[in-house]
């Protein structure tokens, strides 16, 4: 099947301590954008990617990834300031030719080869799949004073991750349909699930994970010198 590539990297690197974005910080070195990027180079997705980036460091991204893959022709779009209207302005640049999208979260640096086939090769089968590890903490749900309301079965909880893949006709409709509604989604498997398409769950790893604080950025440069991702 035709499978495109969108790498969502609009998010702010406030919460790393950095005046850059997330995606051009850098991570043992090398900007997280392009650590993420070549993980899909061994699948053949880099060329003719889509990756959607704040506006006002549009140029310098598209400079990075220049130099970086020479040879290929990633599209870079601006993002908005929630990441379900980034995601939508990345739909709607995508080859009309394509059958899957893959999308991903430019700060999950160390996706594996061989969960990504598989959730590819699940959406082609159902038309939309996310990976996700089953959760290993206790979760509890709170009222709104902060006290403990409920108590979830575990054995049902999931923590979501990406990549997600869907058919294009599939999420280009549910955004669509969340368009129309007015309804704002932080997780592209949960509106696709709203819109109505059963979403399958596939079995990720504990090293997918997401930079988002400095903690997880030092951790993830641990990982690097010790050569364990």
């Amino acid at each position: 099947m035709n499978v495109g590539l969108l790498l969502a990297a609009a998010g702010p690197g406030s919460r790393l301590g950095h005046k850059v974005p997330k995606a051009l910080v850098e991570v043992a070195g090398v900007p997280l954008l392009l650590r993420t990027l070549r993980r899909f180079e061994c699948m053949d997705l880099v060329d003719k990617a889509v990756v959607v980036v704040p506006p006002e460091h549009r140029s310098d991204v598209e400079h990075i990834l220049k130099e970086a893959f020479p040879e290929t022709s990633i599209r870079v779009v601006q993002g908005g300031a929630e990441r379900q209207i980034s995601v939508a302005n990345g739909l709607a640049a995508i080859d009309e030719g394509t059958e899957l999208v893959v999308v991903h979260d430019a700060a999950r640096p160390f996706l594996g080869e061989q969960a990504t086939r598989e959730v590819i090769e699940a959406a082609r089968k159902t038309g939309a799949a996310t990976l996700a590890v089953p959760c290993v903490d206790t979760i509890l749900e709170s009222d709104e004073d902060g006290m403990l309301a409920a108590t979830p079965d575990r054995n049902r909880l999931w923590a979501c991750q990406t990549p997600q893949v869907f058919a294009l006709e599939v999420i280009r409709a549910a955004y669509k349909k969340a368009e129309d509604l007015g309804t704002m989604y932080t997780d592209d498997a949960t509106l696709v699930r709203a819109a109505g398409h059963e979403v399958k769950i596939v079995l990720g790893s504990p090293a997918n994970t997401k930079i988002t604080t400095q903690s997880d950025l030092t951790f993830a440069e641990f990982l690097i010198r010790q050569g364990t991702v």
